[in-house]
């Protein structure tokens, strides 16, 4: 583009061509850098969701018992990775990964796709073949926001034969993958809705998706307004934590 008119001069100047880069790296979309530090001893892993898409994510601990852990939007893998360390300490072998389109870089990988959320619930499919292949006999999974729905989604599309499923300020409909009661009511895993009471409309999905869905079941309201993984971080994190760890631990009981 070229600019005409009277010449700027001095600290104007300059002023004015760093707005103009800024404004132009806002409208390209300019990415953050990508995270740079992961816990020692995780393993940066690739698969394919069920319909063949390349996905990125990373293992934590080992054993027999397996959690999927599905991100929200707009955050990455990388939101997971402080409780994929928790869940690693208790003895789980935990997979995060990066939904279709997600590309945070560096160490938090880079999965291929576009940005289809909508078909997210295939890459949950996706994670639970990988997590089996990787030694786990028995799955959960732990889902944020999209990634709660999706994983709710997933389990009502497959016979995934899971142990337990855990959302966090999960909408009871996202880009089609809508959780009307015909579809809940195929859903008979065990089953914790989470959300936060001045989280917007979603302490209200929460306590529908409870509502709609067959037993076992159990919906937690807590104090917060925070949303999905942020739970884990912000004034309810230390109930929010012991609560999933507590609920997993039942359900892995054999």
């Amino acid at each position: 583009m070229r600019v005409t008119g009277r010449r700027w001069a001095g600290p104007v100047r300059g002023l004015a061509a760093l707005l103009l880069l800024v404004s132009l790296a806002a409208a390209c979309g300019a990415a953050e850098p990508g995270p740079t530090k992961v816990r020692p001893g995780s393993e940066a892993v690739s698969f394919e969701s069920s319909d063949g898409i390349p996905l990125e994510g990373r293992l934590f601990g080992e054993g027999s018992v397996g959690v999927v852990l599905s991100h929200m939007r707009p955050s990455d893998q990388t939101s997971w990775w402080s409780f994929a360390e928790d869940l690693a300490d208790e003895g789980y072998l935990v997979l995060t990964y990066n939904a279709r389109g997600y590309c945070p870089g560096a160490v938090g990988g880079c999965s291929g796709g576009e940005q289809d959320l909508g078909e997210i619930w295939r890459d949950v499919v996706g994670a639970v073949s990988f997590l089996r292949s990787e030694g786990a006999r028995r799955v959960s999974l732990v889902g944020a926001s999209m990634g709660g729905t999706a994983s709710l989604y997933a389990a009502a599309q497959e016979d995934l034969d899971l142990e337990a499923i855990v959302t966090l300020s999960a909408p009871a409909a996202f880009e089609g993958m809508d959780l009307t009661p015909d579809v809940l009511v195929r859903i008979d895993t065990a089953k914790l809705f989470v959300a936060g009471f001045e989280d917007g409309p979603y302490a209200d999905d929460a306590r529908y998706l409870y509502d709609a869905a067959p037993p076992p079941k159990r919906v937690e309201i807590l104090t917060t307004g925070d949303h999905g993984t942020d739970i884990l971080d912000g004034n309810q994190s230390g109930r929010a934590r012991t609560l999933i760890l507590t609920y997993l631990e039942q359900q892995a009981e054999p």
